[in-house]
């Protein structure tokens, strides 16, 4: 199930990532306003969980890239 993750190429990811956690870098990252929200219980509209959810994705999906490939459950291709 996750052999199109392990597929992806690492860097692509990380490039991803990174972009879209300080996009957009002015005034503040959304990354960085919605955990603010979230912390401060003001995350209810549908868009700003959405946006949440666009700009973590890419992180997440690194994060567990990066957790595979060190606990060495990447299967060949």
């Amino acid at each position: 199930m996750m052999r199109w993750l392990d597929r992806f190429p690492l860097l692509w990811l990380v490039l991803l990532a990174g972009w879209m956690a300080v996009a957009p870098i002015s005034p503040e990252p959304h990354l960085i306003e919605k955990l603010r929200m979230l912390g401060q219980g003001t995350l209810t509209r549908p868009l700003d969980i959405f946006d949440l959810a666009m700009h973590a994705a890419p992180l997440l999906l690194l994060a567990v890239r990066l957790w595979r490939r060190a606990t060495g459950r990447i299967t060949p291709p």
